[in-house]
């Protein structure tokens, strides 16, 4: 190694002696600075406490801190294999991108995948295919309870808040959802000018920082938000109670990073960091989150009212369960994030460890309502790594109706995965307020990207679909995917999950929920009530009423609950 370094370093000094001899005495100038901040370099290395490399390596050393800087780009781009890269893989990067251009997106060979790896899954093909319908399927937002509902795209695009994303790309997104016809969510960083630049649906998110609708003290403003929830672009509004990437967690914009534009869009001030808390303030049990939702409802004048969460406990879900029945209010629908979602910035110990993956979440979520009878008033939207056609359709099959991407979007815009959303040095300026950066990404040409990605990418979930025989959504089953078990033997999604029959919960649950429905309660979340705000100290009685054993509708107490357009208890739409 020192021989090495000794050839090395003459080699160097005999290249710079030629060439500061080529250009006379101005050059032997220039070769005796670089010389002179060589050795103060080594000097400060040196004597600088705080890296023990550099101390033992003076000079050198940096280069350790160089390659280091550049590992990610020569990771991506020279080492990774096509199926290996993550979160995205090089194909799936390859076809998002081919897609948002309107080019071939084909590829040829063969799979690169590993097909007899276990936990491999795919989907079953007919021998007998249809056409695609002419018209793409769309899903009906609007229970009962609604009087103004929407009918939302099988993709569109997920919750990002101004202010993570620039605005150039939150006018290129809403410029393709414009053209596409498919729906924007706001994320909880506000509804903003950008959002209604190109007229697109959107979905507006309201997080616990209530942002953009808030009073001076950051809670719930109803008369803020009646005035933006009934914009004509508005078409929904969600709640959201947690997030994939870092659920349970809230989140702080210093006060550095709040610019007038982000003051004016979340609604808090100028100089002070912008909170968001980790739980909301409008409400604090079941019962009150399905009273806020009716609330927001009323509010809009019937628009469709949801929420989204990334699943927990399966008694949380239970107990949302019991007061829809307790309090007769539905939501519209609910958006599942699983816990392989993105975002701008979480702990890796929250990104890695906490939270449901979207395949177990969406599914519970679709069984606790089909076992409580009310499945087909409520639509399930599934959010958490959907990029492709059968991405759309798997989660179809595992039980939702619709479908959200982000960061398939973001890529659609033109995201290279740099994975420095939280630096606010994203090169292409997608995630960053930085003027320099956001001015390289054109609006006009990124908008019509991220419409041919949306377009291209139902179409070819609808293709799949009819290669499967199914016409529609609604004649996807779960014997429809398969996912191998072992290296001998592959099972349908039918055969290894147990799928809840209608109503299966209120007349005799099944021993492994039986325990979970008996602990959850409408009046708190959790396996336990709170000591002291909902429980009598004399008694230890938990205050208010069980859940009826009924199967009534709220809206419609006529009408028998169950499960319609597929075989009882498996996902339907």
């Amino acid at each position: 190694m020192a021989r090495f370094l000794i050839l090395l370093v003459m080699t160097a000094l005999g290249f710079v002696t030629i060439v500061a001899t080529a250009f006379g005495a101005a050059g032997w100038w220039v070769l005796v600075g670089i010389a002179a901040i060589i050795v103060m370099i080594g000097v400060w290395d040196l004597v600088q406490p705080k890296h023990a490399v550099l101390r033992n390596y003076p000079v050198l050393g940096h280069m350790r801190y160089l390659l280091e800087a550049v590992r990610p780009e020569i990771q991506q781009y020279f080492i990774e294999k096509n199926t290996e890269g993550k979160p995205f893989n090089r194909d799936a990067r390859s076809l998002i991108y081919a897609r948002s251009k309107g080019e071939n997106s084909h590829k040829a060979f063969g799979t690169e995948r590993e097909v007899n790896q276990m936990g491999y899954e795919y989907l079953i093909h007919s021998t007998t295919p249809v056409a695609p319908p002419q018209e793409l399927p769309r899903v009906r937002l609007g229970g009962p309870q609604c009087s103004q509902p929407y009918d939302i795209s099988l993709m569109n695009i997920s919750s990002m808040s101004f202010g993570s994303l620039s605005k150039n790309a939150v006018l290129a997104m809403n410029k393709g959802a414009a053209l596409g016809g498919f729906a924007h969510e706001t994320g909880e960083g506000g509804l903003t000018k950008y959002h209604l630049e190109y007229g697109a649906d959107l979905i507006w998110e309201i997080g616990s920082g209530y942002f953009g609708t808030r009073d001076a003290d950051g809670r719930f403003n109803p008369d803020i938000f009646t005035e933006k929830a009934n914009y004509p672009e508005v078409k929904g509004i969600s709640i959201k109670l947690s997030q994939g990437a870092k659920p349970g967690l809230g989140g702080v914009l210093p006060a550095g990073k709040v610019t007038p534009e982000i003051s004016e869009a979340r609604g808090v001030p100028m100089g002070e960091d912008c909170i968001s808390p980790a739980s909301h303030s409008a409400f604090k049990t079941p019962r009150e989150l399905l009273r806020f939702v009716q609330q927001l409802r009323e509010l809009s004048n019937g628009k469709p009212v949801g929420f989204k969460l990334c699943i927990g406990s399966r008694v949380d879900v239970l107990a949302i369960c019991k007061a829809m029945l307790e309090e007769e209010i539905l939501p519209d629908f609910i958006v599942i994030d699983g816990s392989e979602g993105g975002t701008g910035a979480a702990p890796l110990e929250y990104q890695d460890n906490v939270g449901t993956p979207l395949t177990e979440g969406l599914m519970l979520m679709h069984n606790a309502l089909v076992g409580v009878g009310l499945r087909k008033h409520i639509r399930l939207g599934a959010a958490g790594k959907v990029a492709s056609g059968s991405d759309i359709v798997k989660r179809l099959v595992q039980g939702a109706d619709f479908t959200l991407s982000a960061r398939a979007m973001m890529m659609a815009t033109g995201c290279i995965q740099a994975q420095k959303c939280h630096t606010n040095e994203c090169p292409v300026g997608v995630a960053t307020q930085n003027p320099r950066l956001v001015r390289g990404l054109d609006v006009e040409d990124k908008g019509d990207r991220v419409f041919k990605y949306q377009k291209l990418t139902v179409d070819e979930a609808v293709q799949i679909m009819a290669s499967m025989n199914c016409p529609s959504p609604d004649d996807l089953n779960p014997r429809m995917l398969r996912r191998r078990v072992d290296h001998l033997k592959t099972q349908s999604y039918a055969k290894i999950f147990n799928w809840l029959q209608p109503s299966e919960l209120l007349i005799e649950p099944p021993r492994h929920w039986a325990e979970d429905w008996d602990l959850a309660h409408d009046d708190y979340f959790g396996d336990m009530p709170p000591a002291a705000s909902h429980t009598d100290q004399k008694t230890g009685v938990v205050k208010g009423s069980d859940v009826h054993g009924d199967e009534r509708i709220p809206g419609d107490s006529r009408q028998p609950a169950g499960q319609v357009g597929r075989p009882e208890g498996e996902p339907g739409h």
